[in-house]
Formats: structure tokens, sequence, C-alpha cells
């Protein structure tokens, strides 16, 4: 579904990303963490397409995008969904026009299929009948769950989160792991998870993958990952909880 090929990204003579290949197998969810500085939302730019490489090539469905024009780029992103970190609403319109932003931008829809829509897809992240709320109604954790309603209005193939446990408390955080999990396997979408959480990779993940200091370190399953003996990466696992490391690897 996703593969990059060499991808470089400099900033201001250095590196923010440094000869980096990977491949995103369709329907998977790959986390990707590392701390701060490291590239990881760089990575998540570059997917995206907000900025462009250096050199190197990167691949979203089979199709070479880096040199897209803007116009044929949109095309290649309505295959896609974002949650943002800061979930990003309207502060200005009602969680309803929040989730149906995308689909009146892009979609050529009745109203009644826009509502239908909005209802099925709040249903979906566990938030049904609010979509007459005010986004400054809601707590973190539901404004969340409105963001991830919003990604997949438009029925993408794709979903990129940027640290969709920034800001929560541990209980809310471990709910919308749950979510990002229960919507890749009711909607068979390939997911990437930028985090600076160990434990909530460990509990979403596929496959997990770092990156240090702009390279790509370390790619592998959740139980694999756990193995490497690399202190970068082990340092990341300090911080969990035996219980939250455990993952059977047959489910990867």
């Amino acid at each position: 579904m996703i593969r990059l090929a060499n991808v470089c990204k400099v900033y201001d003579g250095k590196y923010a990303l440094h000869d980096v290949s990977l491949t995103i197998k369709k329907g998977e969810t790959l986390a990707v963490i590392g701390g701060s500085g490291s590239g990881k939302s760089t990575l998540l730019q570059l997917l995206v397409g907000l900025i462009r490489p250096d050199s190197g090539e990167i691949y979203i469905g089979g199709q070479e995008t880096t040199h897209l024009s803007e116009k044929e780029l949109d095309r290649v992103r309505l295959n896609m969904g974002m949650v943002f970190q800061y979930s990003a609403l309207f502060d200005s319109m009602t969680v309803g026009e929040n989730v149906a932003f995308g689909l009146r931008e892009h979609k050529n829809l009745s109203e009644d299929e826009v509502q239908r829509i909005i209802r099925e897809k709040l249903a979906l992240v566990g938030l049904p009948g609010v979509e007459n709320k005010m986004p400054g109604e809601l707590s973190g954790g539901m404004k969340k769950r409105v963001g991830l309603a919003r990604a997949i209005a438009i029925e993408p193939e794709i979903i990129f989160y940027d640290e969709p446990s920034s800001g929560l408390d541990p209980i809310t955080t471990a709910k919308i792991d749950e979510l990002i999990v229960d919507m890749q396997k009711k909607l068979g979408v390939t997911s990437v998870v930028v985090t600076h959480d160990m434990a909530s990779a460990c509990r979403i993940a596929d496959r997990i993958a770092m990156v240090y200091e702009g390279e790509l370190i370390a790619v592998d399953t959740v139980t694999r990952f756990q193995r490497i003996e690399d202190e970068r990466v082990q340092a990341f696992f300090r911080t969990l909880r035996p219980e939250t490391a455990e993952r059977d690897d047959q489910q990867v």
C-alpha cells in the first residue's frame, strides 16, 4: 500500500530523514516511534504529501507521488484520512458539520446521504447522537473520536494518526487505542500511527518502526521488536509496564 525508497529530507543542511526505505502492507497497522526531533513527524508529512523529499521516491497504492502536481496529489489524498494530534476540529461548526467537511468538499452527495454518513461514522466511533453538539462541549477523548469519524467519512484506504494519545490520560489513551484497532478490523484500512508512546504502539501495531536521528533503525513485529538488543530501542521499552509489553506474535 505504501513504499518509501531511499527517501531523504534535508533542513538547513542537516538530514531530517536519511535514506529511509520502508514498505507498509495493505491492511496492516504500523506504529512509527521515536523521540522528539527524531524525524517521525517529517516522515508523516512526507507520506501525506505536505512536504516533498529532496531525494528518493514514495509510492501510495502503486502511484509514485513525489513528482505529482498538487492537483494530482489531491486525488491521491482522497484515499487518505488524517487524525490530527489535537483533533483540529472547527470550533465554529457542530460535530456533524466537522464530520461532513470532507464529504462536502470532495463528494457530490445529497444532504440526506451526508446526514446518513454522519450518523453512521459517529456511531462507529462510539459517539451516536452527538452531531448537534459543538466541539467545546466535548472532552479531549471525544474530540479525538470526532476527528476519527471525520477521517473515515470519505472511506479512505489509509488512515494516518499523528500522536493520537497526546494530551490524554492513560484510561482514555487505552480507549483510543482500542478504537484504532477496531477501525482496522472493521474497515480493513491501512493505518500509520506516529507516536512517542511505546505502550500504545505495542497495543495497536502489527509492526513497529523506530526512527532515530533521521534514520530508520528498526522495523519488526511487536514481539520481535522487544527482543532487539539495540540500546536505542531498549530505552523505549524501559517505560513499559510488563503487562503492556506482552503480545502474541501470532496475532501480528
